[in-house]
């Protein structure tokens, strides 16, 4: 059964998206998937519609994939869809793939910060890598609604 992966990107690293978005599509490459995402920019300049349609996107997924470039740490919008990814009623699990010679996000980055929180695996691109970190997130996604029960904490990462 094909897993439904909502895809962030910050917008420098939209062609390496595409990308990844295209590896579910392709019958030669054994990694069944159906990316959802905003690949194709939204015509507004509304936060607020914006954010909308990004939810709409993130509902119905199970793994939210963060392709990690040399700018993504810093981007808030990123960190936004993270944070939004675990909010759901059955929160998402979360796989960070680093594009070619990109390190993770530092801990104090917004992305680091949202990564870290959400206790997400961070991977090279590598086929074998991916697939194995999307099924470990999948099902690691009943979990996480029990350890933010557990440690008392709203999906922000803050304890209330």
């Amino acid at each position: 059964m094909a897993r439904r992966i909502f895809i962030s990107y910050q917008h420098a690293d939209q062609m390496s998206a595409k990308a990844f978005n295209l590896q579910g599509k392709n019958s030669k490459i054994n990694f069944d998937f159906i990316g959802r995402h905003l690949l194709d920019p939204v015509n507004s300049e509304n936060e607020g519609y914006i954010k909308r349609k990004i939810h709409e996107q993130i509902t119905g997924t199970s793994v939210t994939i963060v392709v990690i470039g040399k700018e993504t740490a810093y981007s808030e919008w990123v960190a936004w869809e993270i944070r939004e990814s675990l909010k759901k009623n059955n929160p998402n699990g979360i796989v960070g793939v680093l594009l070619k010679d990109v390190t993770p996000p530092p801990r104090d980055s917004p992305v680091g910060k949202a990564l870290y929180e959400a206790g997400a695996e961070i991977v090279e691109w590598k086929q074998d890598k991916i697939e194995a970190a999307i099924e470990r997130a999948a099902k690691a996604t009943g979990r996480i609604k029990q350890i933010k029960k557990y440690n008392n904490v709203d999906g922000s990462g803050c304890n209330r």
